[in-house]
């Protein structure tokens, strides 16, 4: 009788660890996803950022020349 109940605490207990080891490996999973979802989602707009700046960058740099020129005297 008592080798049966050091059994069954061993059968339960290795089911405890086998249930931890699944939930631990599932949140890491779950993390990872995550992590790889907001990564998409900032990636385009990061991009588009990026893209904006640089024409807003150009735009202002076509504005300053063309005031230089209209303010430089001529010839």
């Amino acid at each position: 009788m008592a080798n049966e109940t050091n059994n069954d605490f061993a059968a339960a207990l290795s089911n405890l660890f086998n249930t931890s080891g699944v939930l631990v490996q599932q949140s890491f999973e779950l993390v990872s996803t995550v992590i790889k979802s907001v990564v998409q989602i900032i990636e385009p707009i990061g991009k588009s950022a990026l893209d904006l700046v640089g024409s807003v960058t150009c735009t202002l740099g076509q504005a300053v020349q063309n005031v230089t020129s209209a303010l430089a005297p001529k010839k």
